[in-house]
């Protein structure tokens, strides 16, 4: 039986986010067992052993449902960010945050604006509601073209959506051009502010985006678990708004939407500091030497505030890097196809890819 008369014409529209190749499936592929994956923008380092030991202490209350309020995690966030406790929003990872904000502002004939290439999943929860993407092209130093997403506001537009540092590129907005882009902005529509990569960042001058909650109501800012504190695999992440729009957003929520492991490991990673700073010493200096070797080898290497590099190795050299067992992220569906994204790996792991990139364009003459 057909299901075009029952599922709704923007759902039947959609195209699936594509996941990452796991490690597994490309080792049984290619019968080896030293594959490596820069891919999916991980913690290199794993998660926090803190949160590994408070895992295991929580595994034999997995028979009760989670705090729906996350308790613990919401006085410990409040306290660390200088917030009010109802100010804070918890999503299965940040990506149910967005969801949320579509289901809670956006349906047929209103409008959301973007820059783009960004986060796939921007475009995905618009029309998943029947609401229209507006996607605003980055400019010539693929950054953010605020100008350009100023004017690309209109009646319609019921949320604009900022990825800072942004997702794929790894290029960020200084604090100057963001807050005036911020202050343009009418009243009446919501800003999302995505700093899933927020702990990273290294530039001087990075946004405080925090601070237009109290001057701007409607401001929602998106941060994660799943990246400097290693815990990708329990999707526990986080959004801090006003308390107007946090309110609406709880209505909107699903109870229980974390789970009782994610919010203890979440709560435990977030008091193991050195961890954190162990990260960011890993990632600033594999940073510093992709971007050294890969220009070595003549390939367009560009700034970055996140835990990857965007890199223009050429097209189809992502196939060729698996083939090699080293899984990277290919570009292609962003309208990128000779470039690919590179997640900060350990030291080994980005010798080992910048050697395969050596040997492969050696081998190319």
């Amino acid at each position: 039986m057909g299901l075009d008369r029952v599922v709704k014409p923007h759902i039947r529209s959609l195209e699936p986010y594509q996941p990452g190749k796991p490690i597994e499936e490309l080792e049984r592929e290619l019968g080896i067992d030293d594959v490596i994956k820069l891919a999916s923008n991980e913690s290199p380092l794993g998660p926090s052993p803190k949160a590994v030991t408070a895992l295991r202490s929580a595994l034999e209350s997995v028979h009760r449902y989670p705090d729906g309020a996350s308790f613990a995690l919401r006085r410990a966030l409040s306290q660390r960010l200088g917030v009010d406790e109802a100010q804070l929003v918890f999503g299965c990872g940040a990506d149910e945050l967005l969801e949320l904000v579509a289901k809670t502002c956006l349906g047929p004939g209103d409008e959301a604006v973007y820059a783009w290439p960004s986060f796939a999943m921007y475009p995905i929860v618009v029309r998943g509601m029947g609401a229209t993407p507006i996607p605003v092209p980055l400019d010539s130093d693929l950054v953010h073209d605020l100008d350009a997403m100023r004017a690309a506001i209109g009646e319609r537009t019921r949320v604009v959506m900022l990825c800072n540092p942004n997702n794929p590129t790894g290029t960020s907005l200084g604090a100057e051009a963001f807050d005036a882009f911020v202050a343009s902005l009418p009243e009446d529509l919501v800003l999302v502010v995505d700093e899933a990569y927020f702990e990273y960042r290294r530039r001087d001058d990075f946004p405080d985006a925090l601070a237009w909650l109290s001057r701007r109501p409607g401001t929602l800012v998106l941060r994660t678990f799943s990246k400097i504190y290693g815990l990708a695999g329990l999707r526990v992440g986080y959004g801090v708004a006003d308390r107007e729009l946090a309110s609406y957003l709880q209505r909107a929520r699903h109870p229980f939407n974390v789970n009782r492991l994610a919010e203890v490991a979440a709560l435990a990673a977030l008091d193991d500091e050195d961890h954190a700073r162990r990260s960011r010493e890993v990632n600033a200096a594999g940073a510093t030497y992709l971007a050294r070797e890969l220009g070595e080898l003549g390939i367009d290497v560009w700034p970055t505030d996140a835990n990857f590099v965007l890199a223009r190795i050429g097209e189809g050299q992502s196939e060729r890097l698996l083939s090699e067992g080293i899984i990277v992220r290919p570009l292609a569906g962003f309208g990128m196809p000779d470039h690919v994204r590179i997640s900060i790996g350990l030291p080994e792991e980005n010798e080992r890819l910048v050697k395969t990139l050596r040997r492969l364009r050696e081998a190319r003459g």
